[in-house]
């Protein structure tokens, strides 16, 4: 057995969009890994035989993305094979067409879009969704436009994305057999998720000048005729939607009633005909995705889909994340064993997952009769041969009397009777929980002689809106169930060192250890990542910063209430910092811009702080999760070299 280090994720497999092929008999998914040589993430599409038990690699074009079947033989798929003109501006994207029963991809079309979304209609069409420039620049105009930036709306830009200013999403059909592209919905609409059946397509879109808000709605655009319809017309969110027949339409959303831009979202249904909607759900009171926190997942897939009239959708509930089916307006568990259901497929009763069990990396699971059982082993032998350390649960009582989820992760080498050091993890979010699933960075530590220590405080996803619901108390009620939980730990476990603790966290967590070291000197140590340290500067500069700040401070602007902005802001209190702080931040965060930490920074070594502020160039927001191979390892390195010179 050898330790696992920062490099370990190189041999780490990512498992995503997974789909069943219409007849049912395969199904096919995207496997990624970690390329060293070039610093990036190859992917490539693979099939999985049911009846066969088989399986085997289909692309091999190392940069192999989205993919739909076209029929039970044929996938299209888009991939970046071709030499790219590293002067041009304007975004491609090369559509190809395989054979999963042998013979090389056929390139169909190369189109100067950035596809989202794409699906088949028939032989010959494509329907996808991609980012146009209101502007209509064309590459030479671009070109001459590249030393300067004009911005005239908010959001100006977008995490992972860049500059977005009159950048819309549109819907586009692209005939392959002639090259014919044509915009079905345009205009300075912005369209957001869309399903396709027959000669309709359902999506959800907003329009917005100058400012962009959260409210959308739903529509229904003809294929045959081009007429576009309004289905909806009221003041929420639609996150997720799904054909149920010809006639209706399941969807998800969010009225920002319970607790604002986070609320749990409810489930409807609406008339095709007659446009009438219907809830489906009254206080379900459950995020309709799988928030449970981890860095080894690379890519998404489906979570909400439709097979024989019902409805299965993922939830988060506790610390888990599970498959969930409406039966007669009752929401019923149908997938519940411990971990988590990432994303699906359904195919005559048969259920295809990929998920995290038994503190392992991803794999593919098959669901049938009640059972569960995992079909594929890309990443059994990568964690056999490495040492790793199981989550231990346990509940915590705070002095308010609400339960708390907790987990302590010993050390690798424990010994009974020796002391260890001790980092205490925040999650981000906060709507975000952490479970007993393996996360690489706590393992890191854990093989580096610390025991981790983490939670689920106030704040966090999967117990209902009023348990998460911190707007206008962030360091507060959430602060005070941190510290209660580290007691815990320490009381419950005497492995750990109370005077050797560490803090650590990202986005959320960051903010919250930002607060933690300005009201506190219990910890010496800490590691403060893509994070908030002033909600004033937030709100100005961040891609959701003026709804959301506004939103979780209970509506407090810096125009109406300032006060209140600065005092739940940790600069405010850098002034009685003395823990050692190491900030970690990417200079392409537009979610919680480099700003946040520059500020930060500046303000410890002002006060005399031992501080480091380690900047990663052409990453962003997500860089502990999907950043290059490279910075990932530095990051990790960064962590570790800062505890171990302050902690040991």
């Amino acid at each position: 057995m050898e330790k696992l280090k920062v490099d370990s994720m190189l041999e780490y497999k990512f498992l995503s969009d997974l789909k069943y092929s219409p007849d049912g008999e395969n199904l096919a998914f995207k496997v990624s890994n970690a390329d060293q040589d070039e610093n990036d993430y190859n992917s490539n599409l693979w099939i999985y035989n049911i009846k066969e038990d088989s399986f085997y690699q289909l692309t091999s074009g190392k940069k192999d993305g989205g993919f739909t079947w076209l029929n039970p033989e044929e996938i299209i798929f888009t991939s970046k094979r071709k030499n790219k003109d590293d002067e041009k501006i304007l975004p491609e994207t090369e559509f190809y067409k395989i054979s999963i029963n042998g013979g090389e991809a056929l390139h169909l079309k190369t189109i100067e879009r950035a596809v989202g979304d794409f699906k088949v209609k028939d032989q010959g069409q494509i329907i996808f969704t991609a980012m146009k420039d209101l502007k209509e620049r064309n590459e030479e105009e671009l070109k001459e436009d590249k030393d300067y930036q004009i911005l005239e709306e908010i959001p100006f830009w977008s995490n992972g994305k860049g500059f977005t200013d009159s950048y819309r999403n549109h819907l586009y059909s692209l005939d392959y057999e002639t090259g014919e592209v044509k915009e079905l919905v345009g205009g300075k609409n912005n369209l957001g998720n869309f399903v396709l059946l027959g000669n309709k397509i359902a999506f959800t879109m907003g329009c917005f000048e100058d400012k962009a808000d959260l409210i959308n709605n739903l529509y229904l655009y003809e294929l045959d005729s081009g007429n576009l319809h309004q289905l909806t017309d009221r003041n929420w969110s639609i996150s997720m939607l799904e054909f149920k027949d010809d006639n209706e339409i399941y969807f998800a959303a969010n009225n920002f009633q319970a607790m604002g831009l986070n609320s749990n979202p409810e489930l409807y249904k609406v008339g095709i005909e007659n446009k009438n909607v219907n809830q489906l759900t009254e206080e379900m009171d459950k995020s309709l995705w799988t928030s449970v926190g981890n860095d080894c997942r690379l890519g998404g897939g489906q979570s909400f889909t439709v097979s024989d009239g019902e409805l299965y959708f993922i939830s988060t509930e506790g610390y888990n994340a599970y498959l969930n089916r409406l039966n007669a307006g009752q929401v019923e568990r149908i997938i519940a064993n411990e971990g988590t259901v990432d994303l699906f497929d359904i195919h005559e009763g048969q259920i295809a997952f990929v998920g995290f069990r038994d503190n392992q990396l991803q794999e593919l699971y098959l669901y049938e009769n009640g059972e569960e059982r995992q079909v594929s082993s890309f990443n059994d032998q990568v964690l056999a041969e490495k040492m790793v350390s199981e989550p231990e649960h346990f509940t915590v009582e705070t002095s308010d009397g609400v339960e708390l989820d907790a987990w302590v992760i010993k050390p690798v080498g424990y010994q009974k009777g020796e002391k260890y050091p001790a980092v205490l993890e925040i999650h981000g979010g906060p709507k975000t929980v952490y479970g007993s699933i393996f996360f690489n960075e706590f393992q890191i530590l854990a093989n580096e002689g610390y025991a981790v220590i983490f939670s689920n405080p106030r704040g966090s996803d999967g117990q209902g809106n009023e348990f998460a619901d911190i707007r206008g108390g962030y360091g507060t009620r959430d602060y005070q169930d941190l510290m209660e939980v580290t007691d815990a730990a320490i009381q419950g476990y005497d492995l750990i060192d109370p005077e050797r603790l560490g803090v650590a966290g990202g986005s959320y967590g960051g903010y919250m250890t930002n607060w933690i070291v300005g009201q506190t000197d219990r910890f010496k140590a800490a590691v403060s990542q893509r994070s908030i340290s002033n909600w004033v500067s937030m709100f100005a500069t961040t891609d959701i910063g003026y709804f959301f700040v506004e939103d979780q401070a209970a509506g407090a602007t810096p125009w109406n209430n300032v006060d209140e902005l600065w005092d739940s802001s940790p600069l405010k209190y850098a002034d009685r910092v003395s823990t050692p702080t190491l900030l970690i931040h990417s200079e392409e965060d537009y979610r919680c811009w480099l700003t946040e930490a520059l500020q930060f920074f500046t303000a410890l070594k002002y006060h005399g702080v031992e501080s480091r502020l380690a900047i990663f160039k052409g990453e962003n927001h997500e860089l502990s999760r999907s950043g290059k191979p490279e910075h990932r390892i530095r990051r990790y390195q960064e962590m570790v070299d800062w505890f171990n010179k302050y902690l040991k």
